[in-house]
């Protein structure tokens, strides 16, 4: 990180619970270089083992990026994140739309036949990546599975963890492999109105729709990040906290730059 963006990133920091006074061993290394090595392997997809010498050891990094795995301080890091850079757009930090879309990608060898599929439609064999972003095209909520599991399917869960995080979402757009039961359990169950946007049939050729760039534009960012071009993540969680990860780079260096233009 430059020093612009870890003056961003510092106060935002989730605080360890030794420093809380509930007791724990202290960190044997500083967040800054734990949070550059994962940025490093994020952005340039290497191996955990492959870690350069000039961060702490592999090992260490690894148990860092396991411990906010799984006690959700990525997550918790990242939203404040997104509520900064919303703020910094003149938005109400809480989103009231967004747009819902799937990414089927390949994986790895060391991904297990448990949580790979494959996808006819998109004729892709590995997993998928289903996201709620907003209409900056933040993310809201990201949930892997299989390639073969369906986009409604993974829909009903990903949209109630969204809606139950971000009370004010009213409107999700979706495209055509949305539609049918969703768009009335929705409704219902969720109070989400689920607006499905669809190509028209006299146009032919390539056709911008309606809020779907937005979504688009987020994929392009996740494959500027070679960690996330194939799914190298043995668990499907690992690969949920890649993909926020990869957004925690995008929007430190745009707090960083709205940062050096005041100066």
């Amino acid at each position: 990180m430059t020093q612009e963006e870890w003056v961003v990133v510092r106060p935002l920091l989730p605080v360890p619970g030794w420093m809380r006074g509930r007791g724990g061993r202290p960190e044997a290394y500083c967040h800054r270089a734990m949070l550059d090595a994962i940025r490093y392997l994020v952005d340039n997809g290497i191996k955990w083992r492959a870690m350069p010498a000039d961060f702490p050891p592999w090992d260490r990094v690894y148990a860092f990026f396991r411990r906010w795995r799984e006690n959700e301080l990525v997550k918790e890091f990242h939203d404040r994140l997104r509520g900064r850079v919303r703020e910094k757009l003149g938005r109400d930090t809480e989103p009231t739309a967004g747009v819902i879309d799937s990414q089927s990608v390949k994986a790895d060898a060391v991904v297990g036949a448990d949580s790979r599929g494959f996808d006819g439609g998109k004729l892709v064999k590995g997993r998928k990546r289903h996201v709620v972003v907003d209409t900056l095209g933040l993310l809201l909520g990201v949930m892997v599975t299989s390639a073969d599991v369906g986009d409604r399917t993974a829909a009903q869960d990903l949209l109630a963890r969204v809606a139950d995080a971000h009370h004010r979402l009213a409107l999700v757009w979706a495209d055509g492999g949305y539609t049918g039961s969703l768009v009335e359990y929705c409704l219902t169950f969720l109070a989400l109105v689920l607006a499905i946007v669809k190509r028209s049939d006299d146009k032919k050729g390539f056709v911008v729709l309606p809020k779907r760039s937005i979504v688009e534009r987020f994929f392009a960012h996740l494959m500027r990040t070679r960690r996330l071009v194939r799914d190298f993540e043995r668990r499907t969680t690992s690969a949920e906290a890649m993909a926020y990860w990869s957004m925690i780079l995008l929007m430190t260096r745009r707090l960083a730059r709205s940062r050096r233009g005041r100066a």
